[in-house]
């Protein structure tokens, strides 16, 4: 009895760590996705006041050449 005892002991402590596991490795991913979607959206904003200053620019530059 005591043989089947530890057995269900272990089974239940090894499920127990797959069961974190999985949970972990859930939260991990939520976490890179997060992180994913911070950087792009800083890319898309960035992007964009580029590409307004590079209009401003040519916008003066087509004014001096006139």
């Amino acid at each position: 009895m005591a043989k089947s005892n530890e057995a269900k002991a272990r089974a239940e402590a090894s499920f127990k760590r797959k069961e974190q596991q999985a949970h972990e490795g859930a939260n991990a991913w939520a976490e890179y996705q997060a992180q994913r979607r911070a950087v792009a959206k800083k890319t898309e904003r960035l992007r964009a006041l580029r590409l307004a200053k590079e209009a401003v620019e040519s916008a003066g530059k087509r004014k001096t050449d006139a």
